[in-house]
């Protein structure tokens, strides 16, 4: 198999849940056990690779939970672990995920030393009030300290941002977005505020603690969020990440694009085609009891299931039409392991057409501007 494969860790625990956070991430008041939690990540991406066998590795991404927490000879061995069972293309990009507190900043460089070459700031927000309703623990302070110690220790950098949330206003929005831009213009990923089941958010917006902004306000917002960026040179490649030409994550594009995908730790989820067809894995969520299933059995794979070619379709097409760059008919069909045809309804891809919601281009399929902002309402009726 020569499809290059992208690596995801992760690393479960917090310092704290953030009230929005529907994630697996979990909080350990009595500290974490790193050397147990080390040692089993190490184990059951040693059984992974002796599965797969060698392929090239085009990207590790750390992600959480909060992996800026973990030790950095945690991420040293795991990335010397992934560099030796697999065959690490030029340039491997190797992401780790941070919060912008002074602790986990002061951190950055002993990351960087272990072999991460590009951070994921949590910013969220660079208002005071906006950063106490999202229960974040860094203050705005600590978010541009934070930009800034990043953007001289790593060759790439991008940072989170959250819009959509109560009382937003418009002029404030794109004074917090050319902030952030002004000291961190590579790569921004970009959350509407939603409130998800089990979630604190979820209490409190149900009686009636706050309200989030009407969906016209939030589009209002959304487009201005393009307008900003596109100041700073960022172009919008997927639906919610806005970069400079070459600065896209590569990992996530292997996501969009549908490629193979490996992931270790407690509940990782992957993707990975082989002889018998697609092969879609998942991890045992709970961390302790993760770890003591790679202890007994080397993995924590709970449910494995063969995809068939029609979920492999839908799961190409809800992906990739995310992308600007849209989808390569004969990429889903070799994904997909069906023709194209079979993939989307023909009368229904005709109406998207005429109607400007999808378009044509340089024998890509594409969705609109238009188009994007609707996918979720335009997906269920384009695909079989």
């Amino acid at each position: 198999m020569t499809e290059p494969l992208a690596l995801y860790i992760h690393w479960p625990f917090c310092a704290s849940k953030c009230p929005y956070c529907d994630f697996n991430s979990h909080v350990r008041e009595g500290g974490v056990d790193h050397a147990r939690f080390r040692a089993a990540l190490r184990a059951e991406l040693a059984h992974e690779a002796a599965r797969l066998g060698r392929r090239p590795l085009a990207s590790i991404f750390f992600g959480g939970g909060t992996p800026s927490l973990m030790e950095p000879e945690t991420a040293a061995a795991l990335i010397a672990d992934a560099q030796r069972h697999f065959d690490p293309l030029p340039g491997c990009e190797i992401t780790l995920e941070a919060n912008p507190t002074s602790v986990e900043t002061g951190r950055l460089r002993a990351f960087a030393e272990a072999g991460v070459n590009r951070a994921s700031l949590g910013v969220q927000a660079l208002d005071e009030a906006a950063l106490r309703f999202l229960g974040r623990r860094h203050d705005a302070r600590e978010a541009v300290a934070a930009l800034e110690a990043a953007r001289a220790i790593f060759p790439r950098l991008s940072f989170d941002l959250i819009y959509a949330r109560p009382g937003q206003q418009e002029a404030a929005w794109r004074t917090e977005l050319r902030a952030a831009l002004a000291l961190a213009a590579d790569h921004l990923s970009l959350y509407q505020l939603t409130i998800e089941p089990g979630t604190r958010f979820e209490t409190q917006h149900a009686r009636g603690d706050f309200a989030l902004p009407p969906e016209p306000e939030a589009a209002r917002l959304y487009h201005a969020t393009a307008e900003e960026a596109a100041r700073f040179g960022l172009a919008p490649y997927e639906v919610s990440n806005y970069a400079r030409p070459g600065a896209e994550s590569r990992h996530n594009l292997a996501y969009w694009r549908y490629g193979d995908y490996l992931g270790i730790g407690p509940g990782a989820h992957q993707r990975v085609l082989g002889p018998q067809g697609m092969v879609a894995t998942r991890r045992h969520r709970a961390p302790e009891e993760w770890a003591a299933r790679v202890e007994r059995e080397g993995h924590a794979a709970v449910e494995e299931t063969i995809l068939s070619p029609e979920q492999r379709g839908r799961e190409a097409m809800l992906m990739g039409l995310r992308l600007a760059e849209g989808v390569d008919p004969a990429r889903i069909a070799a994904r997909a392991g069906r023709p194209f045809a079979e993939v989307v309804d023909a009368a229904m891809l005709a109406a998207l057409l005429d109607e400007g919601y999808l378009a044509w281009q340089g024998g890509r399929l594409l969705a609109t501007a238009e188009g994007r902002v609707r996918l979720d309402a335009l997906l269920p009726v384009l695909l079989r």
